[in-house]
């Protein structure tokens, strides 16, 4: 591997954070550089106010401060052609392509990819209007589940029991445009029933990593009730995930999925997310991700024994085959903290306190704060909200019950103004 001395992160969530974290603990030791970062992210390098979205002036910067690797954290970027634009220009970066990146951003297209390979997933209708929708409603049997095609910062998903309710989720994408033109093409899928996880593996065009899977919490409130969010709480590894899962999930999704789309000449390069139901039936994919989840990446990270930097530059590279990925046993949990209200309306500007120090048991990965600024030269850097997610405090335990029990002490020392969080996650499991 050659030798990476500046390192640049794009995006500014507890995902970023965790990727700046287990960079910063490299044995190569490299300058992190963040763009355009939070808080956290500031207490590992630097921080740049360059948008995640502003692929020219990520460019210019990589350029400016003689980076040596680049690493997307977020799936917008990503599906624009961040990776083509860097690669046009010299520049290594760790992420798929925006071809290949339409395994997310086109929830058709995913579709159209595993059918091709065989792979199995939720029997699912595609539509252009919302008449043809509805009618199609109509004649067929609820429960459904209907989809924005395109990205929709994990919220473009609608789970409706009646045709009444997908009747109205039809409307809010067509109609109403709630979601952008990320509703311009709908789906309509059975709703599947079972375990939900997510699995993780790098991926070098057909080559697949060991995998390894996390559990996340979607619903803003206790018993998974209110609206869906980014993610409220994760943890890892499930105890149902054994070896003769990992097999049959490699051998009938990932390493397939990984093939074709390197046959159709849009191979995969990066981390392949995927989200599965453990269906009666086996597994079932409910989607693909193009990059590491939020919250996922705040539990699976830690547990990633290998260096990330030789995993990311060995990707961007094409040389990742043959490089062992080695996964901790232990157990982690992450619970997050929230502005209350998210995901609708909420206030920042609260004053963080009780955050503690980090250790290899407990680590706060920052989204949604910044640096108050400090008028007194002898006074410390304040730490203030500034997004409905704010943080995510993640902790080790031997069992899953011992990591809950630790996050959740962490947590209750906490506190900020409008501060909310789930007090179920990981419970029962």
């Amino acid at each position: 591997m050659g030798l990476a001395k500046n390192v640049l992160i794009v995006g500014n969530g507890a995902r970023e954070h965790a990727i700046a974290w287990k960079i910063a603990s490299s044995p190569h030791k490299p300058r992190v550089l963040t763009a355009p970062g939070n808080a956290g992210t500031a207490q590992l390098g630097t921080n740049f106010d360059v948008s995640a979205e502003d692929i020219e002036g990520l460019v210019k910067l990589a350029c400016d401060e003689s980076v040596d690797l680049t690493i997307i954290g977020p799936e917008v970027p990503l599906a624009t052609g961040v990776v083509d634009r860097f690669r046009e220009g010299g520049l290594r970066v760790f992420g798929p392509t925006k071809s290949a990146a339409r395994i997310e951003a086109s929830k058709s297209f995913a579709k159209d990819v595993m059918a091709a390979a065989n792979v199995p997933t939720a029997e699912a209708e595609v539509f252009q209007n919302a008449a043809a929708a509805i009618e199609y409603i109509e004649s067929a049997t609820p429960p459904f589940v209907v989809k924005a095609d395109g990205l929709a910062a994990g919220k473009g998903v609608i789970m409706s029991a009646t045709a009444e309710e997908a009747v109205d989720a039809i409307n809010s994408m067509f109609v109403s445009q709630e979601f952008g033109s990320a509703g311009d093409t709908v789906l309509i899928e059975e709703w599947l029933q079972g375990q939900e996880v997510s699995v993780f593996a790098f991926v070098d065009g057909p080559y697949v990593s060991e995998m390894t899977a996390a559990c996340d919490y979607k619903r803003a409130k206790d018993g998974d009730l209110g609206l869906n969010t980014g993610g409220m709480g994760s943890y890892s590894p499930p105890r149902f995930w054994d070896e003769e899962l990992d097999k049959r999930v490699r051998s009938e999704i990932m390493e397939p999925v990984a093939t074709h789309m390197a046959q159709l000449g849009c191979p995969f390069q990066g981390i392949l997310y995927a989200g599965l139901m453990i269906t009666e039936d086996g597994p079932k994919v409910i989607e693909f991700n193009c990059r590491m989840g939020d919250p996922e990446a705040q539990v699976v990270i830690p547990r990633l024994k290998s260096d990330l930097l030789e995993l990311a530059w060995r990707s961007s590279e094409g040389s990742l085959a043959g490089l062992e990925v080695e996964w901790s046993s232990d157990s982690w949990v992450g619970v997050v903290l929230a502005s209350d209200g998210y995901p609708g309306k909420y206030e920042t500007g609260f004053e963080i306190d009780g955050l503690p120090d980090q250790s290899e048991e407990c680590i706060v990965f920052h989204a949604g704060t910044g640096l108050v600024e400090v008028l007194e030269l002898d006074q410390n850097a304040k730490i203030s909200t500034s997004g409905g997610r704010v943080m995510t405090v993640s902790s080790r335990g031997d069992s899953i019950a011992e990591a809950r029990r630790s996050a959740y002490e962490v947590v209750d020392g906490v506190q900020f103004g409008n501060v909310y969080f789930r007090r179920d996650i990981a419970a029962g499991v």
